[in-house]
């Protein structure tokens, strides 16, 4: 498991911030007594347009008196809640990012143009599974 995400309500279910737990797929802490107690208390259903999901990193990003609720997430899980956020443009190469995982042709090009597409290297490392160094070099390249 990795830090702790933040599942929380939104006031106006049309601000553009976070995921919707639904959008990423099945999500072990929607199951746990501890979120539907929580969901419970907050008189809001799983499915709530309300209710959005981010990731540690932007956990600053919860309005400021927003309920809300720490939750476990496992690496794969992370993934797809950062891929879920990620704008369309870099969500595309982060699909090939995750397909290469499959593959091997072509890692340099993939590589490249993903760091040229703005994905940071760390993430083209947690996508793909390749070395550190091997970005690195890469990066270098260009």
């Amino acid at each position: 498991m990795t830090d702790e995400a933040y599942l929380f309500l939104l006031d106006d279910a049309s601000a553009a911030l976070g995921v919707a737990p639904s959008a990423v797929g099945d999500l072990a802490c929607m199951d746990t007594p501890a979120v539907q107690a929580w969901l419970d208390a907050q008189g809001a259903p799983a499915t709530s347009p309300r209710l959005r999901l981010l990731p540690p990193e932007e956990r600053g990003a919860v309005p400021e008196g927003a309920e809300r609720l720490p939750v476990p997430l496992s690496d794969e899980e992370l993934s797809r809640v950062r891929h879920g956020l990620a704008p369309a443009s870099l969500a595309q190469v982060e699909e090939e990012l995750l397909a290469y995982r499959d593959r091997t042709d072509d890692l340099d090009a993939l590589i490249g143009r993903a760091l040229a597409a703005g994905v940071p290297p760390h993430r083209v490392v947690e996508l793909t599974g390749v070395d550190p160094a091997a970005v690195t070099a890469v990066s270098g390249e260009r």
